[in-house]
């Protein structure tokens, strides 16, 4: 069965990706002294609860529309691998979490697919760091190898773990307002 995005939907799914920029633009800092580039941010808090109170494939559409314009405007230095890696990086957190939380709407299904979300995100992300980064970045293998396990393999995990707590905080409180602005005309 086919199911549609409504006009409210698509205004939901607008305002969520210019909130995950604003968030991106608002707070970010380093989390690892001897990687000041990965930053921190709660970006993927608004596509998280897209993903949950929509499904997977809207938190997939908001993670390229927000990684698309982050990568043009706040994050503008990092260009084309920065708006890649985004996008692998949360699009894969937004698909597992969401296609998981689809199957078990219940406080302990979204911890679950929560979690889940920040593993498949993170191991993605060791993959992805070795394949794009040398091309994009010039920097040899095993360069990026010998960063993998001290630093980016626990900056995935702690920026994902964040958001996931941040998430599993604010989708609750915020979903009847969502869905009552669904239900109005």
């Amino acid at each position: 069965m086919k199911k549609s995005i409504s006009t409210r939907q698509l205004v939901v799914m607008a305002t969520m990706a210019a909130l995950s920029v604003a968030l991106v633009f608002l707070v970010h800092f380093p989390i690892f002294p001897q990687a000041p580039f990965l930053e921190y941010d709660p970006a993927d808090v608004p596509i998280l609860i897209v993903s949950f109170a929509y499904g997977p494939l809207a938190g997939l559409i908001v993670t390229v529309i927000a990684s698309v314009v982050q990568g043009l405007t706040v994050s503008a230095q990092s260009g084309v691998y920065g708006i890649l890696m985004h996008f692998i990086s949360t699009g894969t957190y937004a698909l597992a979490a969401g296609l998981l939380y689809r199957a078990k709407k219940s406080r302990p299904g979204a911890a679950i697919a929560l979690a889940c979300g920040v593993l498949a995100s993170a191991a993605v992300m060791a993959g992805a760091n070795l394949i794009i980064t040398p091309i994009f970045m010039g920097a040899p293998v095993e360069a990026v190898k010998a960063m993998l396990l001290p630093v980016i393999l626990p900056f995935n995990l702690a920026k994902s773990g964040i958001n996931a707590a941040l998430t599993a905080l604010i989708y609750l409180p915020v979903k009847p307002a969502l869905e009552k602005f669904l239900r109005a005309e």
